[in-house]
C-alpha cells in the first residue's frame, strides 16, 4: 500500500506531514526513520502526524517525531506548517496542550504557543536549579515550550560544536534543545538552535519562543522581538498574560505517495 504525504517547510525547517484522519497509518519507528532519511527517504527535520482530535475545542491532533523516531511535545515551525496546510485557523491539539492559530494582518500564519513553563521540574531538569542561570559553563537560561530548551546568550559561532554534548548533558533527563543567541537590540535577536534528535537546523520555532522568553527574563529583550535565524525571521510576542505568539512564513513544497 501507499500513503499520501505532504512536504512542507518553515524558514528552511522542513517536515513530512501525513494526515491519518482520512487514511490508515501507524507511526512505526522504522517507517518514521525511513521517511526522515535524506538519502533513502523523503527527508525532513521532523515528521508530523495529523489525527482526529480527542479533546474538546480541538480541530486536529498533531504529533511531532524527530528523525530518530523519538516523539517531541511541540514544534513551532511544524505547527505553522499545519496551519498553512489546513487553513481556517485550526486549534491544534498537541502534547503541550491546545494551540490556537491565526493569520496576522499580512496573511502570515501564526500560533499561540501557550505559556512557557519556568520551574526546574517542568523543563525538566535532573535536579533543583535556578532556571534563569543553569550551573553550566556560560550559564544558559532554561524553560519549556512544550519541549525543553536552554538558551545561551554568548554568541552563535560555535553552535555546531557545543550543541551535541549540551543536548545530552546529564542536567537534561529528556535531552534538550540548545539555543545560541546574540542580542542585536532590545527588539532583535540572532539565533541558532541545536535541536535534540535533529541537530543544527535552519530555524526552530519553539526555540525562538524560548529564546525571547529567556531574554526577557534576563532583562535583555522587549516582549515583542524579531528573531533572525539561518532560514529567515520569526516575529515573537510574549504577552502580558503569559502566552507566547509566533508568526512567520510556511510553505507547501510538494506532495507524493510513499510505499508502506
Amino acid at each position: 500500500m501507499t500513503i499520501r504525504f505532504h512536504k512542507m517547510q518553515g524558514l528552511g525547517n522542513d517536515f513530512v506531514v501525513i494526515d491519518a484522519r482520512n487514511q490508515a497509518f501507524s507511526p512505526l519507528l522504522n517507517i518514521i526513520v525511513s521517511l526522515c532519511d535524506r538519502r533513502l527517504g523523503v527527508g525532513c527535520d521532523q515528521f508530523v502526524l495529523l489525527e482526529a482530535p480527542d479533546r474538546p475545542g480541538a480541530d486536529v491532533k498533531v504529533r511531532f517525531f524527530n528523525p530518530d523516531g523519538s516523539e517531541a511535545g511541540a514544534c513551532g515551525n511544524a505547527s505553522r506548517c499545519v496551519v498553512a496546510l489546513l487553513g481556517s485557523a485550526p486549534v491544534l491539539q498537541t502534547a503541550a496542550g491546545l494551540l490556537p492559530s491565526f493569520e496576522n494582518a499580512h496573511g502570515v500564519p501564526g500560533v499561540d504557543m501557550g505559556a512557557p513553563r519556568l520551574e526546574w521540574q517542568d523543563v525538566p531538569l535532573a535536579r533543583p536549579c535556578d532556571t534563569l542561570r543553569l550551573p553550566l559553563a556560560g550559564e544558559p537560561a532554561a524553560c519549556s515550550m512544550g519541549n525543553p530548551h536552554a538558551t545561551f546568550f554568548d554568541g552563535i559561532g560555535d553552535a555546531a560544536t557545543r550543541g551535541p554534548a549540551l543536548e545530552r548533558d546529564s542536567l537534561f533527563p529528556e535531552r534538550a534543545n540548545i539555543g545560541f543567541a546574540q542580542v542585536m537590540a532590545r527588539g532583535a535577536l540572532r539565533l541558532r538552535v541545536w535541536e535534540r534528535g535533529a541537530g543544527l537546523t535552519p530555524a526552530c520555532g519553539s526555540g525562538a519562543c524560548a529564546a525571547v522568553v529567556n531574554g526577557v527574563r534576563r532583562g535583555l529583550l522587549d516582549r515583542s522581538c524579531r528573531v533572525d535565524m539561518d532560514g529567515g525571521t520569526l516575529d515573537i510576542v510574549w504577552r502580558e498574560d503569559g502566552h507566547v505568539l509566533m508568526a512567520g512564513p510556511a510553505t507547501h513544497v510538494f506532495e507524493g505517495f510513499w510505499p508502506v
